[in-house]
């Protein structure tokens, strides 16, 4: 040992090992991924992208209501469709080639369900996703998608602890 820098050194590694076990290659590659597609759909469409307006800009397709068509929804809606369907698709061959057998989860899928279409609502009524507030707004400054983020992450973990203490499993 050479200190305490040594010794901060050695519990900086230690923890980061503890949170990261197979290292952090994975998660850099998939942000700069991430990093790429949100820059090229921005610099192509002058639109920030986000999920949560998928639903509703695609059901201007097949409703006559004017919430649902409205002009910024039918201007965007084919590259929106084209972008949830990508994200369907790299989840889907990841885990075909990556995964155990094309599923990767131990979750039922009616869970699945339930839970998509709740987070569908929940984004709505916050005014957008995970996607467009933390990744879009908070790189954009922005005190709404601070304030968006930290309660996502915090309901997140609140609900996580309780269904862990209740005993829920998949």
């Amino acid at each position: 040992m050479n200190g305490p820098l040594t010794a901060v050194a050695l519990l900086a590694e230690v923890s980061f090992t503890g949170l990261f076990p197979r290292g952090i290659a994975q998660y850099a590659t998939g942000g700069v991924l991430i990093g790429l597609g949100v820059s090229t759909i921005y610099l192509g469409t002058a639109i920030t992208p986000g999920a949560s307006t998928f639903f509703e800009s695609t059901l201007s397709y097949v409703s006559a209501l004017p919430r649902f068509n409205r002009a910024t929804y039918l201007a965007s809606r084919d590259w929106r469709v084209v972008f949830t369907l990508s994200m369907v698709a790299g989840a889907a061959v990841y885990a075909l080639l990556l995964g155990e057998g094309g599923w990767t989860t131990d979750v039922r899928a009616w869970r699945l369900l339930v839970g998509g279409v709740l987070v569908g609502v929940g984004t709505r009524i916050g005014k957008g996703c995970t996607s467009g507030h933390g990744i879009n707004g908070l790189a954009s400054l922005s005190k709404t998608s601070f304030a968006s983020v930290a309660t996502f992450v915090s309901v997140a973990i609140g609900v996580a602890l309780t269904m862990q203490a209740l005993g829920v499993t998949p």
